[in-house]
């Protein structure tokens, strides 16, 4: 997580916040090599640059490579101040939930809470069902929701 910064015709500048959205912190948290929940910050969130603007108006769709492959103004056309310096968070446990089946009711858990998991009923140790211990029980985790990004926390987990 922190401000983003670019690197263009031989020197390092700031984006500017306008239009920032979580899009754009998805593309920025791909192209960093990072799974996380995307989390798109503005107003300076992680302080102020120093140095030129070299992005303004950024609209990604989300399903960019870079940053480039963006809709954009032109690099330096800007009208921005470093207070409008764009950030993102790339954490994996920003806004990540698990759901937990137990008696027909449905609890949602903040997956950075810690508890143990496990994989049972799969062929190998790295594949299967995965359980929960919570509230002194091992139980299962709805699917509603469920993406490669909670399979790839409880596989650190594990």
């Amino acid at each position: 997580e922190g401000r983003v910064e670019v690197y263009h015709d031989g020197r390092w500048g700031t984006i500017c916040d306008d239009q920032w959205d979580d899009r754009d912190a998805e593309v920025v948290c791909r192209q960093l090599g990072f799974s996380g929940t995307p989390k798109a910050l503005s107003w300076a969130h992680y302080g102020q640059g120093s140095g030129p603007i070299l992005l303004d108006e950024v609209q990604c769709s989300g399903n960019e490579l870079s940053l480039d492959q963006c809709k954009k103004s032109d690099w330096g056309q800007q009208n921005c101040d470093h207070i409008e310096d764009a950030g993102v968070s790339c954490d994996p446990f920003t806004g990540t939930d698990l759901q937990l089946c137990q008696s027909d009711v449905v609890h949602r858990t903040p997956i950075s809470q810690g508890w143990l998991s496990r994989l049972a009923g799969g062929r190998s140790p790295s594949e299967g069902r995965v359980e929960v211990y919570y509230n002194g029980d091992w139980g299962t985790v709805c699917d509603d929701g469920w993406t490669d990004l909670g399979a790839q926390v409880v596989c650190r987990q594990l």
